[in-house]
């Protein structure tokens, strides 16, 4: 008996002990495993390459680059967004394009030709790049539909024209009334054996644009405020400067001295329409002229546009100067409508936004230019040689009323005279042979 009650107590101790030694194992491996687990991660060892040790990796060239995001610009346009007129009026949109090389060559040049110019227009603008080697700035007005042909119209140049759109900033500007929509995008963009921007818009954009004015003085401060040279060429869309003359004018600024205060204008001719192709130098121009080819801007129109500028001096070296572009002379009888275009650095004062549609509104901002040098009792106006723009619109029809026109200007000459001597600067003005 006590031999029976021996054996079940060893079984029963057997038994614990298996269990009490599975359970301790179980543990020991519970507790290693979470030590494994939780153990910091180990810091993979860097080692730098000394300074003389050549780079393992190479650049890809072979990797063509992503053009999907940069021939259609305009179609990125946040229209949310933008900044307004004093006036809120019109909404301003900076940089809705931009050329890969319009920054290198705004820190290359001494001058951006600023242009403006509505949709219809806007394809002169091929005519001035073939013309202008240097950066331009253009500020486009757009309504209703009309964005939907401006963005066909960039990604047209992209695409076709990749010269001309590298030297661009495309700036827009639309009317709080009417602002632009996308709409589809016509098929030509992208077909460079097409003529860009054909008459495609809707006849209620048309309607609508025929009863509002055009906001040119908008779109010239748009234009200029977006360059970044030390000087600015500000013309109309219709005016083409003389091949070469970036080239031109930049080795003229580099050998003058630096003037914040100058002003220096181009002498600006109408062309025939018989003229098939720009005069190559002043000579050449100065035939035309002879033959009544040429005529000095808006002198049919309005003469006292370009008065000032003495045309008859300007014309009287027969061209056989030297080459050099240089100042021809002084302007010295200045008249109240005088609309030169000129280069000058950006700190002339901006064209007055009160003022819209055509006609005098260059004007507003020459007077002001004047005025500023009057008050301070000092005015030197020159005129330039060997650079000079011309557009083809002799025979054109004018429908312009000049008597209105007159009263406008006085009454804007009014309320620039009643301002103080105090709040204005000096200013020289030069006129380039």
């Amino acid at each position: 008996m006590a031999k029976i009650r021996k054996d079940k107590i060893w079984r029963w101790r057997c038994q614990w002990s298996i269990v009490t030694i599975a359970a301790i194992a179980l543990i020991i491996y519970n507790a290693a495993a979470n030590v494994w687990l939780l153990r910091p991660p180990s810091c993979p060892v860097h080692t730098t390459p000394s300074p003389t040790e050549p780079s393992t990796c190479e650049p890809c060239i072979d990797t063509a680059p992503n053009t999907a995001l940069d021939d259609d610009p305009v179609g990125r346009i946040d229209l949310r967004l933008g900044r307004w007129d004093g006036s809120r009026s019109y909404k301003m949109f900076d940089y809705a394009a931009v050329g890969d090389m319009y920054a290198e060559l705004s820190s290359n040049r001494h001058v951006t030709l600023a242009t403006q110019s509505s949709i219809e227009r806007l394809h002169e603008l091929l005519r001035i790049a073939a013309h202008w080697s240097g950066p331009i700035s253009v500020a486009v007005f757009v309504a209703g539909d009309e964005l939907r042909l401006l963005r066909a119209f960039a990604t047209w140049l992209f695409r076709c024209q990749p010269e001309v759109y590298s030297r661009l900033a495309i700036h827009v500007a639309m009317p709080a009334e009417r602002p632009g929509v996308y709409g589809f995008v016509p098929s030509w963009n992208k077909d460079c054996s097409s003529r860009p921007l054909p008459g495609e818009r809707r006849a209620d954009t048309v309607a609508w644009r025929a009863r509002h004015p055009y906001p040119q003085n908008h779109l010239r401060n748009l234009a200029r405020r977006n360059c970044h040279t030390p000087y600015v060429f500000l013309v109309d869309v219709d005016i083409v400067p003389s091949k070469g003359m970036s080239e031109a004018l930049d080795n003229f600024l580099a050998t003058v001295p630096r003037c914040s205060l100058c002003a220096y204008v181009v002498p600006t001719y109408e062309l025939d329409k018989r003229v098939a192709n720009f005069p190559a130098n002043k000579s050449e121009l100065l035939r035309l002229s002879k033959n009544k080819l040429a005529i000095p801007f808006h002198r049919k129109v309005f003469i006292y546009n370009q008065y000032a500028s003495n045309f008859s001096r300007w014309e009287a070296s027969g061209g056989n100067e030297s080459t050099e572009t240089h100042i021809s002379h002084n302007v010295t009888n200045f008249e109240l409508l005088y609309e030169p275009f000129y280069v000058a650095p950006d700190t002339v004062p901006p064209h007055d936004e009160r003022f819209l549609g055509y006609g005098f509104t260059r004007n507003t901002q020459v007077t002001s230019l004047l005025l500023w040098d009057k008050c301070k009792k000092k005015k030197k106006i020159l005129v330039m040689n060997n650079v000079c723009e011309f557009t083809n619109i002799i025979n054109k029809k004018h429908t312009q009323k000049l008597n209105k026109k007159h009263i406008f200007t006085l009454h804007i000459t009014n309320v620039l005279e009643n301002k103080k001597c105090e709040e204005m600067k000096k200013i020289e003005i030069c006129v380039f042979l």
